[in-house]
């Protein structure tokens, strides 16, 4: 037991530890006051976001980047709520670059479905994808332009966090993504990417046509961008990028309930079994297996079959590694204070993880309104 617990323990100090150095090893992108370039076809998927799309709405309307180098096709998949006279409302006939489609669907995920609709639609090669439930922030596409001029991309991922309210539940998840986004930017650094989020995200359509799309994962309703991420970067490895820029954060909402939280968790979990990518499938096990520790070798304390000093020594570290990380990322995206919660978001999280990694295993989940399979 002891051989184990210090075997794993070491692999995932190592692990966690090559995150931050290669979080350090992506620059900060500051921007410049250059002649804006390229331009963009933003992706928005939507089904029953009517408490949600006034706050994105008003976000496009802030938007700094010149009306003339963009367009925005919102993708309504079904929606059974107001969404669409919402959007129609805004738009008022007086908005050219921005347009409404119908989802086709085709496949067993309705927001590959959604994203395919778009591009056959799509004016301009960069395509920009987010959410209906984001907050864009006014220099979003200034920050992507520059970084395409100055740097030879196919494929870049940009930073995403969570509008904060004072609940734990809110406090928990920021912690979790933070750490996330920590990971994520240290992937990039390694040269080894494995994560992204879809709801800040940019490609050339042209890449996204070479690489197939979607197919070969339609199949599985999530993963809209991570798939594509694991397709592209074995295509064009030199060619994929992370956008580290403040000025390009985008925010979303984190989820109001334990168990939308829990069913958004079990939605993510459901395409890490599909992971192409090793060393993302290897960070994935080492995670789970250090948590799975953490609850056997309390229990086994307990018992007398692992010394409580030995175990002292497990948590310790743990605890330190995942504090840098979170810390280097909370400094990004300038969520310092979200630290106060560290030591009960520590503390819940190994049990909330085992939680959903055991039942995503055997159910499927609900989102949106409709329910998947495992």
């Amino acid at each position: 037991m002891i051989l184990i617990s210090l075997f794993i323990t070491i692999i995932y100090l190592l692990l966690i530890g090559s995150f931050i150095f290669g979080f350090d090893k992506i620059p900060v992108f500051h921007l410049e006051d250059i002649t804006s370039k390229t331009k963009f076809s933003i992706v928005i998927p939507f089904r029953n976001e009517a408490e949600n799309l006034s706050s994105l709405l008003n976000s496009i309307e802030c938007l700094n980047y010149p009306k003339h180098l963009f367009e925005i096709i919102f993708v309504d998949d079904d929606s059974e709520d107001n969404s669409v006279d919402i959007i129609k409302k805004a738009l008022n006939g007086t908005k050219e670059n921005i347009q409404i489609v119908l989802n086709n669907r085709k496949t067993n995920s309705p927001k590959k479905d959604a994203i395919t609709s778009a591009l056959e639609k799509a004016k301009y090669e960069w395509i920009i994808t987010t959410d209906a439930d984001c907050i864009l922030p006014k220099y979003w596409l200034d920050s992507f332009d520059e970084f395409i001029q100055k740097n030879n991309s196919v494929f870049i991922a940009a930073p995403v966090s969570y509008t904060r309210n004072n609940s734990f539940l809110n406090r928990f998840q920021t912690l979790d993504i933070l750490s996330l986004q920590g990971a994520t930017i240290g992937g990039f650094g390694l040269n080894k990417p494995f994560l992204c989020n879809g709801a800040n995200l940019a490609y050339k359509a042209s890449i996204f046509n070479e690489v197939n799309g979607f197919q070969g994962n339609t199949n599985i309703a999530s993963g809209d961008d991570i798939f594509l991420l694991e397709k592209v970067h074995k295509k064009q490895p030199t060619q994929v990028h992370y956008l580290k820029c403040k000025k390009a954060i985008v925010k979303t909402k984190s989820q109001p309930t334990w168990s939308a939280l829990i069913s958004q968790r079990r939605r993510w979990a459901a395409k890490t079994s599909s992971y192409n990518n090793l060393f993302g499938k290897l960070t994935g096990l080492a995670v789970l297996l250090m948590n799975i520790l953490i609850i056997i070798g309390l229990l086994m304390s307990f018992l007398g079959v692992l010394k409580f000093k030995t175990f002292f020594y497990i948590i310790f570290i743990k605890f330190n590694i995942d504090f840098f990380l979170i810390y280097k990322s909370s400094l990004f995206f300038n969520q310092k204070d979200i630290l106060k919660s560290y030591i009960s978001g520590f503390i819940v999280y190994p049990f909330f993880s085992i939680y959903i990694a055991f039942t995503s295993s055997f159910s499927g989940y609900k989102w949106k309104g409709r329910y998947f399979k495992k």
